[in-house]
């Protein structure tokens, strides 16, 4: 450190912890850049290359997120490295019911509807490393211990490491609606999805799915409505209004301000059939 930050005329160091602050740390080569928090691709190579419904995104991470990712994630995080069965009891610390919440941005909305509904369960996934130091400090903050932050592929999740009917109810939140045709096979709600995430559902569980993209939103109610294993909450198999539940968040208001239509689908798990 230079000598020159302990005289008088210096200026004083930039608080490392100030809200908006960017972490600048010099790693050696291949080290981790969070040693105690999310890996970069905790999959690995364990599984398929298959088209991915998300691109990883570890862009500038704040100082505050920061140090929420290294004091936080050994306790709040998980990493889907698709290697174990998760007993959410055990993660959660209770047995009240669990949500999947499948990309959660800056994870404000989270954060509200975890402070609004203590008594359910998040399991939110993503794989933007500043929203989830985000979040998970925003659960800090709030004392809201009924949230979890999960990092990778959500399908891994699904697959190898829930149990069958583990969840009571799946959100999917202005997911990449891949605008160009070429892409659209890179969408999340797909009937291969649902019928994997319909394995994971108990009966009666909720789906519910928003998006401002008025395409995107006409192949998510037609792929829905045509699932066997979901029936529409609404009576004329449409569109839902937006339920109390979900908060309005910055981006959608700046989106409806500008005109766009937003659309809620409010679907639920039916029964399963007898063999």
């Amino acid at each position: 450190m230079s000598d020159s930050l302990n005289t008088p005329d210096a200026p004083a160091p930039a608080d490392p912890h100030a809200p908006g602050s960017s972490i600048r740390h010099t790693r050696a080569k291949g080290e981790p850049r969070f040693p105690d928090g999310p890996k970069a691709d905790p999959a690995g190579s364990h599984f398929e290359r298959r088209i991915r419904s998300f691109q990883p995104r570890r862009s500038r991470v704040t100082a505050g997120q920061a140090d929420a990712l290294q004091r936080l994630w050994p306790v709040w995080g998980l990493d889907i490295d698709g290697q174990q069965v998760i007993d959410l009891g055990e993660l959660f610390g209770n047995d009240r019911p669990v949500v999947l919440e499948i990309g959660f941005g800056m994870g404000e909305a989270t954060a509200q509807m975890a402070a609004g509904d203590p008594d359910t369960n998040i399991l939110a996934v993503d794989v933007h490393t500043p929203g989830q130091g985000n979040l998970l400090n925003l659960a800090d903050q709030g004392g809201m211990a009924n949230v979890r932050v999960a990092n990778g592929d959500a399908i891994i999740l699904l697959r190898e490491m829930l149990t069958p009917d583990a969840l009571d109810g799946l959100r999917v939140y202005f997911p990449d609606p891949w605008p160009k045709k070429r892409h659209h096979k890179r969408r999340l709600i797909q009937p291969e999805f649902l019928t994997l995430a319909a394995t994971r559902l108990r009966p009666g569980a909720l789906v519910h799915c928003a998006t401002d993209w008025e395409p995107y939103a006409e192949q998510m109610l037609d792929v829905l409505t045509s699932h066997p294993d979901f029936e529409n909450t609404q009576a004329d198999g449409g569109f839902a209004p937006r339920p109390a539940f979900r908060p309005l968040t910055r981006f959608e208001g700046q989106g409806l301000d500008k005109g766009h239509v937003v659309n809620d689908l409010l679907f639920r798990r039916v029964p399963h059939k007898s063999a």
